[in-house]
């Protein structure tokens, strides 16, 4: 039985049980999320975004079967088993190619999601929820969202079913549907609140998804579905976060009971609180997306490891990592252009420390690795102090001092990115 499957078998007796989707293609990422997997010895969910992974590339430059292929080859390296880890897709569907038509668009989404599957992904979400080229003015109605749909569940499955005839121990994959307001990745602007999603617009997308499954012969893939993405009332701009009231969900929570076989997947949740993150768990968000949260805790060890780095290195031997980043994001402002705002310094301060984190775009670039590299090196050479980690790290001093891990610049890096982790593993019951 597929883990995700067994999970919300589990919900049935144990409310509590749920599990983290780390959304990000940064290898320092991907690595602690794996080594987090080996060391409590529970399955890690990672997904690729369509504009991240995709059959041109994406901005990672990968196909879907080279995304598999790394993640695969670093668990193996941890000796963490393949059947532990699930690869997921995220918002598959036409949101890259929204400019062309239907035809060119779903053609394009169909490959999408048909090569994702084949690769080895087994948690695929559906999403068509959003326009393209030649759609009507306003919403898209749930049934042409449903119908689209249909076509990206065939896809799948054919490529599911030509990956199994070679290789039978390939599992089935499951499926996600639904899609949240507002767009993800942070909210474009400051709002007095969140609207959750209505109890009848998820049951409309349910019972829509259902009629036109049956319409389009594929009545049993409703059995392959195990959530439905809504927006619980979560979400987070440059400097803002919208924390979730279980109160403004209940009555949303209280519908799930309806549906024993469905949980709720819930994007946007970075920089949630732990108990903010427990109660949507309980409160049937089961599944709980999480990404730009871990690149700005990434982000945020390597300038505190850059201000160490001023302190003990001579200064003409700094890596200038914090320095090389802006350079880097100035001489290609495509990922954050148009969605920071203000006069230069408020620019300024946004590309460095804007919750929504378009750092993430640059910070796996040749140039941005290799000061990051160099940084780590010039630590190395220069050991930190005990005060000055206390100084600019003190949550890493704290687990240095315990010895839970060693004074080493990358370990410190990646703790940073463990320091929002270690908030999904105690909602999803990994920790206590």
């Amino acid at each position: 039985m597929h883990p995700l499957k067994e999970m919300i078998k589990k919900r049935l007796q144990d409310k509590n049980c749920g599990i983290a989707s780390y959304c990000s293609a940064n290898e320092l990422v991907l690595e602690m999320a794996i080594r987090r997997a080996k060391e409590t010895d529970t399955p890690v969910l990672i997904e690729a975004t369509a504009n991240q992974v995709n059959q041109f590339g994406g901005y990672t430059g990968m196909l879907p079967k080279d995304f598999y292929d790394l993640v695969i080859n670093m668990a193996g390296k941890v000796g963490l088993k393949e059947e532990n880890v699930i690869l997921a897709g995220d918002h598959l569907g036409p949101l890259t190619w929204q400019h062309l038509n239907e035809k060119e668009a779903m053609e394009n989404a169909v490959e999408l999601v048909y090569q994702y599957a084949k690769a080895g992904f087994t948690k695929i979400h559906l999403d068509t929820s959003m326009k393209v080229a030649d759609d009507k003015e306003g919403l898209l109605s749930t049934e042409i969202i449903a119908r689209r749909g249909a076509m990206l569940y065939k896809a799948a499955i054919k490529g599911y079913e030509e990956l199994k005839s070679a290789k039978p121990s390939a599992m089935r994959p499951v499926f996600i549907i639904g899609s949240e307001v507002p767009i993800p990745g942070g909210a474009r602007e400051v709002e007095e609140g969140l609207q959750v999603t209505k109890v009848e617009d998820f049951k409309d997308t349910v019972s829509t998804y259902s009629k036109v499954f049956e319409e389009e012969g594929v009545g049993f893939g409703m059995g392959d579905v195990i959530a439905v993405v809504v927006q619980p009332g979560v979400e987070f701009g440059d400097n803002q976060v919208f924390f979730y009231d279980p109160k403004a969900a209940e009555s949303l929570s209280k519908s799930l009971k309806e549906f024993p076989n469905l949980c709720f997947e819930g994007h946007s949740t970075d920089y949630q609180s732990a108990k903010c993150l427990k109660d949507m768990v309980n409160d049937g968000i089961a599944i709980l997306k999480v990404g730009p949260a871990l690149t700005y805790g990434l982000r945020e060890a390597l300038f505190a490891l850059s201000m160490i780095e001023k302190e003990l290195v001579p200064e003409s031997q700094q890596a200038n990592f914090i320095e090389t980043l802006d350079k880097v994001m100035l001489e290609n402002p495509n990922n954050w252009k148009n969605h920071y705002h203000g006069n230069e310094n408020e620019l300024k301060l946004a590309r460095k420390y804007s919750f929504s984190d378009r750092a993430r775009y640059y910070i796996g670039q040749p140039k941005v690795v290799a000061s990051m590299n160099k940084l780590f090196d010039n630590l190395r050479e220069y050991t930190i102090p005990m005060n000055m980690l206390h100084q600019y790290m003190p949550f890493s001093y704290l687990r240095v001092r315990d010895g839970i891990i060693k004074l080493d610049p990358k370990e410190l890096a990646m703790d940073g990115i463990y320091q929002f982790m270690q908030d999904y593993e105690y909602a999803t019951g990994v920790i206590k």
